[in-house]
């Protein structure tokens, strides 16, 4: 079973013909309220791709908290982990512009207040895989992951939004997920003078002593680790909204290597899935289901 520790939002999305700069106003479409937040988004991914999944988060008391669990309820995630606290539910600022590029800010809400108490005990065993991101608590966390790795149980961490943490801070994850510019940001906060996203991989595998995986966009991924050096194509698509591609990549990953596939075989499937998403509007709209990523094999 896989277990996502994080957050919960609802996503304001609205379409514009170029993202703003700063001190810059431009106009936009009709504004979508779609159901979101990282730990959400990667908990329905994984579930799409046949996993057993429970998601472990908090939404608020307001108006769109509901919203904010639209995707997951009908496709069988398991939400009786989830809390409902007082105040506001979660929420990211989306703008996509005609390129399908998207600028992202976000109002934590509920999400501030997740809780690694909420985790029943007895939750994990070496079967099992915990999937965390940077959207929720990082102390929280790193006690959810602890509780996990005693436990046997793969902890694999999407360090998004990057974050500068210290190396101590990963000793649970197995796996640490990043995009190319967290990988940039993340070697240059650990000092590491690589250049070159095989590079920077490898540097941070080394460094952190783990598997590292890149996701490079239209270019696919990149792993570094005790497994060697693993890269994988996406898929040739025109996108029409990248928001969640990465979600995508790490809950598919997860789904796959939790019933037991190679990390490469993991790998290409989700590089696979996260092309596909960017081929619809709107996050958790767009994750693929098991048999669309199997037909683009």
């Amino acid at each position: 079973m896989i277990t996502v520790f994080g957050s919960i939002n609802v996503d304001i999305v609205s379409r514009v013909a170029k993202s703003p700069q700063p001190g810059e106003t431009v106009m936009g479409s009709d504004y979508q309220l779609i159901a979101g937040g990282k730990g959400a988004n990667q908990a329905l991914a994984a579930r799409r791709a046949g996993a057993k999944v429970r998601l472990v988060g908090a939404i608020g008391d307001d108006d769109i908290a509901g919203r904010a669990l639209t995707e997951l309820d009908p496709a069988g995630v398991d939400l009786s982990d989830v809390a409902h606290l007082s105040g506001t539910t979660g929420v990211a600022i989306i703008t996509v512009n005609d390129a399908g590029e998207n600028t992202i800010v976000v109002s934590p809400g509920a999400n501030a207040r997740v809780s690694a108490a909420q985790v029943p005990p007895d939750s994990f065993s070496a079967e099992d895989t915990l999937l965390l991101q940077m959207e929720v608590p990082h102390d929280e966390n790193r006690a959810v992951a602890r509780r996990a790795a005693a436990a046997g149980a793969r902890v694999v961490l999407s360090l998004a939004p990057f974050s500068p943490i210290d190396v101590e801070q990963l000793d649970p994850a197995s796996i640490v997920i990043v995009n190319e510019h967290e990988a940039a940001d993340f070697a240059r906060h650990l000092g590491l003078s690589a250049r070159g996203e095989t590079a920077v991989v490898t540097a941070l595998a080394r460094r952190l002593n783990r598997t590292v995986i890149a996701t490079l966009g239209p270019e696919g991924a990149v792993a570094s680790g005790p497994d060697g050096l693993i890269r994988v194509p996406a898929l040739a698509v025109t996108p029409v909204d990248t928001t969640g591609a990465g979600d995508t990549f790490a809950g598919v990953l997860a789904a796959y290597l939790d019933e037991g596939a190679t990390l490469e075989a993991a790998m290409a499937r989700a590089a696979i899935a996260g092309s596909l998403a960017c081929t619809k509007h709107g996050a958790q709209p767009s994750f693929p289901t098991r048999a669309e990523i199997e037909a683009a094999i």
